[in-house]
């Protein structure tokens, strides 16, 4: 065949669904946004292409939610603070090792999302990809999805798009804007450990402290605001840097190196957060294709240098990695209001508010950690795609700039622009409103009452 496109036949999708919200991904700002909703006494259907809920805690691994949290920290509460608390109630939680949080065990955690969902009263619709919107002019009333069963429609009042990716904005006719592959955060390749002798494994942390100035090794140079600079971090960079001078792994793999997140009296330590994957594109296939298969790789080169040389490592095996590679930057909407660095950084004050977010900044080079109660407001609008009726945007695709999103795109974030996004979809279905013409003053009192510190 030497053509480069094909033409499919007419098909008739049979429709298997009809709910008020539909809630397009579950990750945490997806399952904030969905629990938020359904709340407020509206039907709500929960869209997911795994087989879990919860998204990069529970797909890719990643434990530590709230990994800033410091004694001044000043947060928005809500959903997002019950995802600890439900946690910890059920197992799921031990405390983090550099902050005042509590980690989520990112297989516990699908119980604890279950749950929620169950209780909620949510319409659960796992193991069904997202592939197109329906459009009805410049209002989107539902979406395509592909699965075992073939294709189908779901129809919906008002969509929520939680995919990260921004994939039913962007599919939808939103304008979006994507990062230049060459400058994305790097993606990563979560993996958990078991065999570590926990009491020589802390002895050697003891023995040889890490702080987050030691971030600025290698090939990273990490711009702090100063007062991190002396704080613990849970850093691991020598081990690597010492295989790489032996020769035990590739001189190449200068990237090898990060923090981990529990050590377990049973030898488990959890949320390895050591592969660092520089140009890959998640919404590429062929290129998670490619950096999965190479993350794999250096998660067992990892694992061979921590043997060589670190207390309590000599025995390790590697016990799981996350089910999909974690990826911290790609799409986001050119919304009715991008935040910007000067927000993230200069306690950013809003109107619109539908939740604030601390002062933590964790990427594109930047870590500032929130030590001394500063905090920024979530503008609605930051969540408002353009040209597109009956959608709004939860979790990392929101509108803003690099430093602005290496701020918005941390989980918390992302659960309280989900809970601000749900309850604006609720009372927009009730109110028979588009979300750009929602009662701001309802929705904030509306979380308000939900939990949540919008100002």
């Amino acid at each position: 065949m030497s053509q480069s496109t094909i033409s499919e036949p007419a098909r008739e999708t049979p429709v298997v669904h009809r709910t008020d919200v539909l809630v397009v991904g579950s990750g945490p700002g997806g399952l904030a946004a969905a629990l938020a909703a359904a709340r407020c006494g509206v039907e709500v259907t929960l869209l997911e292409r795994f087989g879990c809920f919860g998204g990069n805690i529970t797909v890719v691994g990643v434990e530590g939610f709230a990994w800033y949290r410091h004694e001044k920290t000043v947060e928005a509460g809500g959903i997002g603070w019950e995802f600890e608390e439900r946690a910890k109630a059920m197992g799921a939680a031990v405390p983090e090792s550099q902050s005042l949080s509590y980690e989520l065990d990112s297989e516990g955690f699908k119980l604890v999302a279950d749950a929620l969902v169950e209780e909620a009263g949510i319409h659960p619709m796992l193991h069904r990809q997202f592939v197109a919107p329906i459009m009805e002019d410049d209002a989107i009333v539902g979406v395509i999805v592909e699965s075992k069963a073939g294709r189908e429609a779901i129809l919906a009042k008002r969509v929520i798009d939680a995919t990260g990716d921004a994939d039913v904005a962007h599919r939808a006719g939103a304008p979006t804007f994507k990062t230049p592959v060459e400058e994305m955060q790097a993606a990563s390749v979560m993996f958990h450990v078991a065999g570590v002798d926990k009491a020589a494994f802390m002895a050697g942390v003891k023995a040889d402290p890490q702080t987050y100035a030691d971030w600025s090794t290698g090939e990273w140079q990490v711009e702090t605001d100063g007062k991190e600079d002396e704080m613990y971090s849970p850093f691991l960079g020598k081990p690597f840097a010492q295989a790489i001078r032996d020769g035990i792994i590739p001189a190449h793999l200068n990237t090898i190196g990060g923090t981990w997140g529990a050590v377990h009296d049973h030898g488990e330590m959890t949320y390895m957060n050591l592969v660092h994957l520089a140009g890959c594109d998640g919404t590429d296939p062929a290129s998670m294709t490619r950096f999965e298969i190479e993350g794999r790789k250096q998660a067992m080169h990892a694992i061979k240098a921590l043997r060589h040389y670190t207390p309590g490592c000599e025995g390790i095996r590697l016990r799981n990695f996350g089910m999909s590679i974690g990826i911290r930057d790609t799409r986001k909407i050119d919304a009715h209001y991008n935040m910007t660095e000067a927000d993230a950084r200069g306690e950013g004050r809003f109107d619109d508010t539908i939740g604030i977010y601390p002062e933590f900044i964790d990427g594109y080079g930047v870590l500032i950690l929130p030590t001394t109660g500063r905090y920024m407001h979530i503008p609605y609008r930051s969540m408002l795609p353009k040209g597109v009726k009956n959608l709004i945007v939860a979790g990392r695709a929101i509108g803003g700039d690099r430093i602005a999103h290496a701020a918005t795109r941390n989980m918390a974030c992302c659960a309280v622009a989900g809970q601000g996004g749900g309850v604006a979809a609720a009372w927009s279905v009730k109110n028979s409103k588009d979300f750009a013409d929602v009662d701001l003053g309802q929705v904030q009192k509306m979380l308000e009452q939900q939990g949540v510190r919008i100002s």
